[in-house]
């Protein structure tokens, strides 16, 4: 390859190692193929395509390998390596749909973006009745893409030297956020937590009453923050199914939720003794004060539609507890379940049991999203807050002298022009993003004004519910399912890498 495409070369011998070290994680849904072989859904062509699957993954990879060189990245490359990345690593994933159950290549790839990113929109129905194998591998999907993806690419970097450079193309921490130095420390930490929590999920669900396929399925999409279900009512269906100790289990899936919404390095602050972890930065009050309003808005407005407070006044005071628990159960879940971008639901978020204003605090959730170093997805609860802090100095320019304006610190640490300009940037991405998306999804549909933008906003904030249904969303025109899947990708990668892929002089 000519010496100006180095950097081509150099990123797509990255890519066909990360295809080679992903190969084996999808030979992981055999352990259900054969434990329930008897089963009608699990036979030979589960089999066969989950092992050519991961022989395609493993081919693809050797081959660019041994085209490509192997060369030291820089920052840039990065931002390639991470866009191919994800959208290889799809690509790989959605074979199982289109063989398995005969999907349309737009269709399965579109449920691997959806996977990867931990998005959780889906255009599939009938899950009950699909085989285990690919149920878990659905699951399975959004485990890896919470913390799996980034990974891969950090340990596949450290061996050539241009690690830093894919932790913060990928993940875009702020540097003061890694616990200890060293990269193999921080993913030491990072994934100890993580699979502790997983495992903590499991049993939690398994206690409540779940099998213990939905209890590790559920697990797996819970930490994640993704929110792919093995049933079509999702968390519903065990209340809908009459299962004694329902309430049990949405209140155990809003704490992992919760759990999964939150910085890692504050959860491993915590366990090493650090209480004050949960108090002591701006991010995470910020995160309480989100939650408490929200919930506390859609609460009230949500008994006062219901006539609860007249009940109380006139004397009628049976099952007001009752109904208190009921609402605070069903509004902390959707509110924590749509902050942390999961998409898990007990009711749909068009539902007419929520108000009308809680429709409208959805969307600003989904904008907001999880903590900066969380599985999350939307912008972050850190850069809401720095642009809040960069409003009210601009504001403090027109009344304070000159010389009396600082620089942006939060919790002490000064924010670099660079980061601000970036955060900017981002912030006007996504504004941009979204009206695109939403003017596609409207000029391809019969869809409302607020339906068409939540598409959008679910798409790039990767979180699942929005105001289309699963029926909508599966019929829906191949344009805007292919404008939601970028809308995924750039979501997660946070628009700038993505975008890379479009600049000529990037490849070289």
């Amino acid at each position: 390859m000519r010496k100006k495409y180095q950097r081509t070369s150099g990123v797509l011998h990255f890519i066909g190692k990360l295809l080679s070290y992903f190969s084996p994680l999808t030979l992981l849904p055999l352990v259900l193929v054969f434990i329930y072989w008897n089963k009608p859904t699990e036979n030979h062509l589960t089999l066969i395509t989950f092992i050519g699957t991961a022989a395609l993954s493993l081919l693809l990879g050797l081959i660019l390998q041994k085209i490509f060189t192997n060369k030291e990245i820089d920052a840039t490359g990065s931002m390639l390596i991470c866009a191919l990345g994800w959208i290889f690593i799809s690509a790989i994933g959605a074979i199982p749909y289109i063989f398995i159950i005969d999907a349309s290549i737009i269709d399965s790839f579109f449920e691997a973006v959806s996977g990867f990113t931990t998005t959780g929109i889906t255009v599939f129905s009938g899950l009950d009745a699909m085989p285990y194998s690919l149920l878990f591998w659905r699951a399975l999907t959004q485990w890896i893409g919470g913390l799996g993806i980034l990974s891969l690419f950090l340990v596949i970097a450290y061996q050539s030297g241009g690690y830093h450079h894919i932790y913060l193309a990928e993940s875009h921490k702020i540097s003061s956020s890694r616990p200890r130095p060293g990269l193999a420390n921080t993913l030491k930490i990072i994934w100890g937590v993580y699979l502790l929590f997983t495992i903590l999920a499991t049993i939690m669900y398994f206690i409540g009453g779940m099998p213990i396929f939905d209890s590790i399925t559920h697990a797996f999409t819970t930490l994640s923050t993704g929110g792919f279900s093995p049933h079509d009512a999702s968390i519903a269906y065990y209340a809908s199914h009459n299962y004694n100790y329902f309430k049990f289990i949405e209140y155990a899936v809003t704490f992992f939720m919760l759990l999964g919404g939150i910085n890692f390095i504050i959860h491993f602050r915590l366990i090493t003794g650090e209480i004050e972890a949960l108090w002591d930065n701006t991010e995470i009050r910020l995160w309480w004060k989100l939650l408490g309003i929200f919930i506390f808005i859609i609460m009230f407005s949500h008994l006062l539609d219901a006539g609860i407070f007249q009940k109380i006044l006139a004397g009628n005071h049976l099952n007001i507890l009752q109904k208190l628990e009921t609402t605070f159960r069903k509004v902390s879940f959707q509110v924590v379940s749509i902050t942390t971008t999961t998409g898990f639901g007990t009711q749909s978020i068009g539902s007419s049991y929520f108000p009308a204003i809680a429709k409208q605090l959805f969307l600003v959730m989904m904008v907001i999203g999880g903590c900066v170093g969380s599985t999350g997805g939307g912008i972050k609860v850190l850069r809401v807050a720095a642009l809040k802090k960069l409003l009210t100095r601009e504001i403090s320019k027109i009344r304070l002298p000159k010389h009396a304006i600082k620089d942006l610190v939060i919790d002490g640490n000064l924010i670099p022009k660079d980061e601000i300009h970036r955060i900017s940037a981002l912030f006007f991405g996504w504004i941009l993003l979204l009206v695109i998306g939403g003017t596609i999804t409207s000029f391809f549909t019969n869809l409302t004004g607020w339906e068409s933008f939540s598409g959008m906003f679910s798409a790039l904030g990767n979180i699942g519910p929005s105001y289309i249904t699963v029926k909508e969303m599966i019929s829906i025109d191949p344009i805007v399912k292919i404008t939601y899947i970028f809308g995924m990708l750039a979501g997660r990668l946070e628009i700038i890498p993505i975008l890379l892929l479009f600049t000529k002089k990037a490849w070289k």
